[in-house]
């Protein structure tokens, strides 16, 4: 089912409005940061020809959101008469020591920094200096613009795939316009209004003709679905109001980051030896390293809740943009064993991913915006952890002739303890941990708790490869 505000690309989608209200607390900012470990410094003139390109092919980057004074509708995005490149981009060389943890100290200072929604929501800044020539790009980009789905289709469209500025394989154009005949500033909130409820009426229709013909043909299965998908809504729409781990409770507006690299070969082989999925193996990593950081204070947990985002994205989508929905369940922590924990976590999560309500997650979000702000933060609040996997480039990428080394996600917290962001590039897993300093205040505990649970989890492989979980520093 397609979200209503889709019916006019020009307004944010419902799911992205509901993060924008949730901002009015700013422990719920939905600010994405990106750090691209590079092996030299970029040129400076392709480097702005590349963000040139990312401008044209995803126009919202130049657009910014503007509120509707009173009403319901979400804001609407209009192009920026003023935009100037210039001012997203930024270079900077680092201070001594000059460090990669002075590029996570850059990263978690862009993350906790509200953005000026007067103008488009994302800054990119090369940092210079590293040892050995290295430079750090760090991306800082509000959730509204894109998923983590959506970035790397943006990032496949605008990088280079050699160290040469030279002819590059055919791009699709997948230019985000407005609608056909419709101007992308509209002079107000009137027409969401109208498309809106002629989308939510033509749907309405179209349900009342199907279910009623099925109620006659069979009433039986179609009670059952109706209850089905009611029950699946209050899954989804649950309260929640208290953590599952007594340790990680307390939450604030500051963060920290660590990182940690997992070569993709072991974890794939892992998987297939617990009968799972990488991203079965992923989840189960984090819950051995959550299991031990939690004995390490004391505590014996059986298990977390977590934030699952799930992707809506379709095929058809425009490049850009948000398309997910977030699901939240529990997850066990007292299952030693690497391969029926990661059986476990596969039954769960696919059966979160299959929920009848999923589908209807925008719909769902729209109901949910007629309630307070504060109603819906505090659901987030009381979520243990966020985790999402995004299958990144398994070939190297380069930008303005520096080639991307390492690519690490830092995503929001979205209330919780900490996100751990898992982002697939060439042969390594890069394992971005972003985490609430006052719920997490012993980051480095917690670093070496999820490296030793993946550790775990690679015990799995059975073939001679490369099984070094690296903390990076």
């Amino acid at each position: 089912m397609t979200d209503v505000s889709t019916t006019n690309q020009r307004y944010m989608t419902q799911t992205d409005f509901m993060s924008w209200r949730m901002e009015e607390d700013p422990i719920l900012r939905s600010t994405i940061v990106a750090v691209a470990l590079l092996d030299r410094s970029p040129d400076q003139s392709r480097f702005v020809d590349m963000m040139r390109r990312a401008v044209d092919l995803v126009p919202i980057f130049r657009r910014t959101a503007i509120e509707a004074p009173v009403g319901l509708a979400p804001p609407r995005w209009a192009d920026d008469p003023d935009f100037d490149l210039s001012w997203h981009l930024r270079r900077y060389t680092l201070p001594e020591p000059r460090t990669w943890d002075g590029v996570l100290d850059f990263a978690r200072t862009a993350e906790m920094t509200a953005f000026d929604k007067r103008r488009p929501l994302w800054e990119f800044t090369v940092l210079d200096g590293l040892p050995d020539g290295k430079s750090a790009l760090v991306m800082k980009v509000h959730h509204s613009l894109t998923d983590g789905v959506s970035g790397m289709q943006i990032a496949r469209e605008i990088v280079d795939f050699t160290r040469d500025d030279g002819p590059q394989p055919d791009r699709t154009d997948h230019r985000t316009a407005a609608p056909d005949g419709e101007s992308p500033t509209p002079p107000g909130c009137l027409s969401w209004y109208r498309n809106t409820a002629t989308d939510v009426a033509r749907r309405a229709s179209n349900a009342l003709g199907r279910n009623s013909v099925r109620l006659v043909r069979t009433p039986r299965a179609t009670w059952r679905e109706a209850a089905a998908l009611a029950g699946s809504t209050l899954r989804l729409t649950r309260p929640v109001v208290s953590t599952l781990s007594p340790v990680m409770t307390k939450r604030s507006t500051r963060r920290h980051c660590a990182v940690l690299d997992v070569p993709v070969d072991a974890l794939a082989q892992a998987a297939a030896a617990g009968a799972g999925s990488i991203n079965d193996a992923f989840l189960a990593a984090v819950l051995l390293g959550m299991a031990k950081y939690h004995r390490l204070h004391g505590a014996e947990i059986s298990e977390l809740r977590m934030t699952l985002p799930i992707s809506l994205r379709a095929e058809t989508d425009p490049v850009g943009g948000n398309r997910i929905t977030l699901a939240r369940f529990a997850l066990p922590t007292d299952i030693d064993d690497p391969a029926a924990l990661m059986r476990r976590v596969h039954v769960t999560v696919d059966a979160w991913r299959h929920e009848p309500a999923i589908p209807l997650s925008p719909t769902i979000a729209g109901a949910l915006n007629l309630l307070p702000a504060s109603t819906l933060g505090n659901m987030l609040k009381h979520v243990d952890f966020v985790a999402s996997n995004v299958v990144g480039s398994p070939v190297p990428l380069f930008i303005a002739g520096a080639e991307i080394l390492h690519y690490y996600a830092f995503s929001p917290t979205l209330g919780s303890a900490f996100n751990v962001t898992l982002m697939s590039y060439t042969t390594r897993c890069c394992v971005g941990i972003n985490a609430d300093t006052d719920a997490i205040p012993d980051l480095a505990t917690l670093t070496d708790s999820i490296a030793d649970g993946f550790r775990v989890v690679l015990a799995l492989c059975t073939k001679t490869t490369d099984t070094r979980v690296v903390v990076a520093s």
